[in-house]
């Protein structure tokens, strides 16, 4: 029998690559947006008609009339963050419990989980990764040590089955020393009140409605967070998300076979940046990196950290976009670089021992990025219309990425805005 075929949407470096609003670019092709995996420590922000709106679990989807929403099993949910969210969307008149449904197999992320989480980096010292302390690795070690609560938990003996977990990360923490627990009570209350709330939208078994939507030839995007760098097998192992962020995440986070994935979109900024700890072979620390970051805005859109900021790294890139199977790029904030005189692509890394790689190698703490240079395009693109505007220094440069990492570029974004967006 002929089905269809769901289409993937993911982030190719550290995250924070503008995944919402390409998926809000999107969705009009689509019936249905799935979210696959990750929790609400990432934020896809988008903005539109004067509006700004971040979400961190409720798929980008939600914005457009009729389109099915799912959080899938692959994700771990806050249900007190997750009531905040909700709200402040259904304030803004989108109908969310009509649009959205949830994984009955999604772990739930308890306050427990973000003591934890404090717990656990305070333990690391200097070697700490970085987390933001939401509780998504702590929740993802329950998950897979089997020990963890999920949504579907909540039909039945709820009560029970979250004192018997709590008890048991109670035991945790005092086996590690921890006495902060200020403001807990307070947590657990709202968290409460988020799993009643949560009881007022459709819990589903999110694989079965996912391959009868496939069977009825629906259109299906899956949209992930973070980003390739922070997989948990393939990024900058330790300091990496504790969920697959690649495209085959979205194979076990909604219960989807690998023949049901047709097109694989990759996004890139026209740089690169990365939040929290760990290696970034391209960082500039002088004023390029500050003038890049200032311009991009390059704070979390959820904790509001300053990102650190460098030149794209096509090493790190096309190895993303062979883990991925990648077949389109999209390329974002091309308009933060107009005003350089120069733009550089590290194109190739200088190992410890002299010699050069163009392969993504199992460390990078020690390598250096060798550069190609590019004139900059000094114009102002975000007034740009069509592809027909470019500037022919910036052709150059696309060309000149398209060739290196050997796919298409298909969307190229010049500015926040849903319509500040070129499909070439």
């Amino acid at each position: 029998m002929n089905t269809g075929k769901v289409d993937v949407l993911l982030g190719l470096q550290w995250g924070d690559e503008g995944k919402g609003k390409v998926v809000d670019v999107l969705t009009p092709r689509y019936d249905v947006v799935a979210r696959f995996q990750g929790g609400p420590n990432a934020g896809h922000t988008l903005e539109f008609e004067g509006q700004k709106y971040v979400l961190r679990s409720i798929p980008s989807g939600i914005f457009q009339g009729g389109k099915v929403n799912i959080i899938g099993n692959g994700v771990v949910l806050a249900p007190d963050l997750f009531m905040g969210e909700a709200k402040d969307l259904e304030k803004s008149g989108h109908p969310l419990k009509e649009r959205l449904h949830i994984s009955k197999k999604a772990h739930l992320i308890m306050p427990t989980h973000r003591i934890l989480d404090r717990a656990y980096e305070a333990a690391k010292g200097k070697d700490k990764v970085g987390t933001t302390g939401k509780g998504i690795g702590p929740t993802y070690t329950d998950k897979v040590s089997r020990n963890g609560l999920r949504v579907g938990d909540i039909l039945s003996d709820f009560e029970n089955k979250y004192a018997a977990h709590k008890e048991r990360h109670m035991k945790m923490l005092a086996a590690l020393g921890w006495t902060d627990f200020e403001g807990f009570e307070e947590t657990e209350k709202l968290w409460m009140e988020g799993i009643d709330y949560m009881k007022e939208f459709k819990f589903v078994d999110s694989e079965i409605e996912v391959n009868h939507l496939l069977r009825e030839n629906k259109h299906i995007l899956c949209e992930g967070a973070q980003g390739t760098m922070l997989d948990v097998d393939f990024g900058s192992y330790p300091f990496v998300t504790s969920s697959n962020t690649i495209c085959a995440g979205a194979c076990t986070g909604l219960g989807i076979g690998p023949n049901k994935v047709g097109n694989v979109y990759g996004i890139m900024k026209a740089y690169c940046t990365r939040v929290g700890s760990g290696p970034f072979p391209t960082e500039l620390f002088d004023e390029t990196g500050k003038t890049i970051r200032d311009l991009g805005h390059e704070y979390g859109a959820v904790t509001g950290r300053e990102r650190r900021c460098g030149w794209i790294d096509l090493v790190q890139l096309r190895y993303s976009v062979m883990v991925n199977g990648v077949t389109e790029l999209i390329m974002m904030k091309s308009d933060v670089l107009d005003s350089f005189d120069t733009i550089k692509a590290c194109v190739a890394y200088e190992l410890p021992d002299g010699s050069e790689t163009k392969d993504f190698p199992y460390e990078i703490d020690n390598v250096k990025p060798i550069y190609k240079e590019f004139p900059g395009w000094k114009k102002d693109m975000t007034k740009c219309k069509s592809q027909d505007e470019f500037p022919q220094a910036f052709r150059d440069y696309v060309a000149f990425l398209e060739n290196y990492l050997e796919t298409r570029i298909g969307i190229i974004s010049v500015g926040p805005d849903r319509e500040q967006t070129i499909v070439l």
